[in-house]
């Protein structure tokens, strides 16, 4: 059995449903390099072992995910030299200077990720609640389906908090259609679960005291189709969007985010490549906790 410091890996249905936690509740969940490794290799753990059919992507404590790792003790030590730094601070353009380290990095650990998990062959299910904020979007829109927890909120205001266009893995005109996202990416504004269950983004709505219970029953119950109707009835919804320009409008986004970083790292040194409130970006770090980051 793996071990991990920032997620849980549990077996259910004699091994048929994978449960993935991911567990830095203190700091709701953000991402930070160590934890998207991690979450990395249990993805592909669940996809090599043929017992798994379904695997569940849920969080711990009060929120799945407030996005990425923009402030924690942690996120500094993994990032510095020393030690303790991680190994991937090293390599895939870590030893590059200005954009072009930023754009490889974030084309590893962000986007390509992203449409690894997207392209797992298994059916992946979100198990969401709290808040589902920035790159939160980005683990549950790379799964199959998602099921919320009442009062889920979801949203991406980096274009209001940060002045960027948005996380890296840009699927928003996809899951919230084209003006939707428009409004909600220069307001800040939030879609309520039941909203998203109407847009077709979310497919069950649960009680939060049964959401863990429901979802599981809910995977079991979808872990009974045969694993080549599964995985066939998934190829065909993919490809079928990838026809319509989903994996090339991602890519197109993506190479659009680096040209936003790279203005913003311009004017305020490369250590700080978001818009910063003089610039009329809305403050946020109003305490010690983590928020939500591009």
């Amino acid at each position: 059995m793996a071990e991990y410091d920032f997620l849980t890996y549990e077996e259910l249905d004699a091994g048929r449903v994978v449960r993935i936690t991911l567990n830095r509740p203190r700091y709701r969940n953000a991402q930070s390099r160590s934890l998207l490794v991690e979450l990395d290799a249990a993805f592909l753990r669940a996809e090599a072992d043929d017992e798994v059919r379904v695997v569940i992507l849920a969080g711990a404590g009060k929120s799945f995910s407030a996005g990425h790792d923009m402030g924690t003790p942690q996120r500094a030590v993994e990032r510095e030299p020393g030690p303790d730094q991680h190994a991937t601070f090293g390599i895939n353009g870590a030893t590059r200077s200005a954009t072009e380290k930023r754009m490889i990095q974030e084309w590893h650990h962000y986007y390509q990720n992203s449409l690894r998990w997207r392209d797992l062959r298994k059916i992946t299910i979100a198990q969401v609640h709290g808040d589902v904020l920035a790159a939160g979007l980005t683990l549950a829109w790379a799964c199959d389906l998602i099921v919320g927890a009442q009062g889920t909120t979801f949203a991406d205001p980096v274009g209001t908090r940060l002045g960027m266009c948005g996380v890296e893995y840009f699927a928003h005109p996809w899951e919230f259609g084209a003006r939707r996202t428009k409004e909600l990416m220069l307001t800040g504004g939030s879609v309520g679960v039941d909203e998203a269950h109407r847009l077709g983004m979310v497919s069950q709505v649960y009680q939060s005291d049964q959401l863990a219970q429901r979802t599981e029953e809910y995977a079991v119950e979808i872990a009974k189709r045969p694993t080549m109707t599964a995985l066939l009835i998934k190829e065909s919804v993919n490809q079928t969007q990838d026809v319509q320009g989903f994996r090339n409008a991602l890519q197109a986004a993506f190479s659009i985010h680096q040209v936003n970083h790279a203005h913003w790292a311009e004017l305020h040194g490369d250590d700080v490549a978001h818009a910063l409130p003089d610039d009329g970006a809305v403050p946020w770090r109003r305490d010690a906790s983590p928020h939500t980051g591009s």
